[in-house]
């Protein structure tokens, strides 16, 4: 895995992986006026969902459930002094499927959260607390 972020003189960064995807960092800056694209502690907390989404949904596909909608609803806290790290994050998720119980759901955000997101481990190691809930809309 290689990335490579780049500043050229103006904001916003520019990170490119080794597969070509860009993504655009920001930040609301003196010299730069106000941000136009996330910062980079707000792409960790959607990655943070991204990550454990993509396990949910690879969950509930295998066990064959169809998935309309799936929205993960994050909030973070962050620490007073720097660095600014994430001390807790709670997620919530909704699901609206046709066939999906509660159970379902909550199996896979368990086993997304306890076992397969990388980015919450990663975020769990460094001493962020992480919580989440689910539920069927």
């Amino acid at each position: 895995m290689h990335a490579t972020v780049t500043f050229n003189g103006k904001l916003p960064l520019v990170g490119l992986n080794d597969r070509g995807h860009e993504t655009r960092f920001d930040a609301t800056m003196e010299f730069s006026g106000p941000a136009t694209y996330a910062s980079p502690m707000d792409t960790v907390l959607e990655a943070l969902g991204a990550c454990s989404m993509m396990d949910i949904i690879s969950i509930l596909k295998k066990m064959r459930r169809e998935l309309t909608l799936l929205e993960a609803h994050l909030e973070a806290v962050k620490a007073e002094e720097h660095p600014k790290v994430f001390t807790a994050i709670t997620v919530r998720y909704l699901l609206k499927s046709p066939d999906c119980t509660a159970a379902d759901l909550e199996k896979a955000a368990r086993l997304s959260m306890e076992k397969y997101c990388s980015v919450g481990a990663m975020l769990r190691a460094s001493g962020c607390s992480i919580t989440w809930s689910t539920e069927l809309v």
